[in-house]
C-alpha cells in the first residue's frame, strides 16, 4: 500500500467547522462545546419536561475603567443601563435567549483593546446578545453570547459573560441580580451590575429542580 505526502502551506477551511475554532476564536469553540453538551444533556433527560418562556427587566450600572471626562482625562464611567431579557428553557438545565441592554446616554471612552488607543463618543448605545444558559442549581444561572453594540457613530461586535442568581417570589414571578462582562472586539471592555424582576410562563411543579 503505498501513502502520498502533501509538501507546502497545509490546507485551511476544509470541514464544517473550520475557522470557528480557528486560532484567536476560541469564544467560538467555548460556544460549540456548549451547544453540543446541551443536546448531550437534553438527549440525557429523564421523565417529562415542559419548555418555559420568561421575559424579565432589569436596571443597573455598567461599568467601564476607560471612560473619558469633559477635560479629556481618564476616570472611570459609571453609567445608568436597562436590561430586557428573553430566556427560552428547552431543557432542566439549559436554556436560551436575547439580552437586550440600553445606555440612555452619551459619553466617551477609550478603545483600550487595540494598540492604537483612540477616544471615540457613544450615543446612547443598544447592545443585544444570544446567550446561552447553564443552570446547575434551582438559584444559579451561568451564560456566555455574542452579540454587538450599536451606535450611531460606530457599532462593535461583542461577546458577554453572565452570572444570575435568581429568587422566586410567587407564581413564576422572581428577582434577580446580573452580573456581567463584555468585550466588545478591538474596542473596549464593560462590567455590568443589575437588578431585575422576570416572569416565567408554562412552570410547573413537574419542571421544579429538586
Amino acid at each position: 500500500m503505498m501513502f502520498s505526502k502533501v509538501k507546502g502551506t497545509p490546507v485551511k477551511g476544509i470541514g464544517p467547522f473550520s475557522g470557528f475554532c480557528a486560532p484567536g476564536s476560541s469564544f467560538g469553540c467555548m460556544l460549540m462545546i456548549f451547544i453540543l453538551l446541551a443536546g448531550a444533556c437534553l438527549a440525557q433527560e429523564t421523565g417529562r419536561f415542559h419548555p418555559e418562556h420568561n421575559v424579565g427587566i432589569n436596571i443597573g450600572h455598567e461599568h467601564s475603567f476607560h471612560g473619558i471626562d469633559e477635560d479629556g482625562d481618564s476616570k472611570t464611567s459609571i453609567l445608568p443601563y436597562w436590561g430586557i431579557d428573553y430566556n427560552f428553557r428547552f431543557a432542566r438545565k439549559f436554556s436560551f435567549g436575547l439580552h437586550i441592554d440600553l445606555v440612555l446616554e452619551t459619553f466617551e471612552v477609550e478603545k483600550n483593546l487595540e494598540k492604537a488607543e483612540t477616544v471615540v463618543t457613544r450615543t446612547r448605545p443598544v447592545a443585544p446578545a444570544l446567550m446561552g444558559f447553564y443552570k446547575p442549581t434551582e438559584h444559579w444561572s451561568f451564560g456566555l453570547g455574542m452579540g454587538a453594540e450599536l451606535a450611531k457613530e460606530e457599532s462593535f461586535v461583542l461577546n458577554r459573560a453572565a452570572v444570575e442568581y435568581g429568587v422566586e417570589i410567587r407564581k413564576g414571578w422572581e428577582v434577580y441580580g446580573v452580573f456581567q462582562y463584555d468585550i466588545r472586539w478591538k474596542a473596549y471592555d464593560t462590567w455590568t451590575i443589575g437588578l431585575g424582576i422576570g416572569k416565567t410562563f408554562g412552570k410547573n411543579k413537574r419542571n421544579s429542580d429538586e
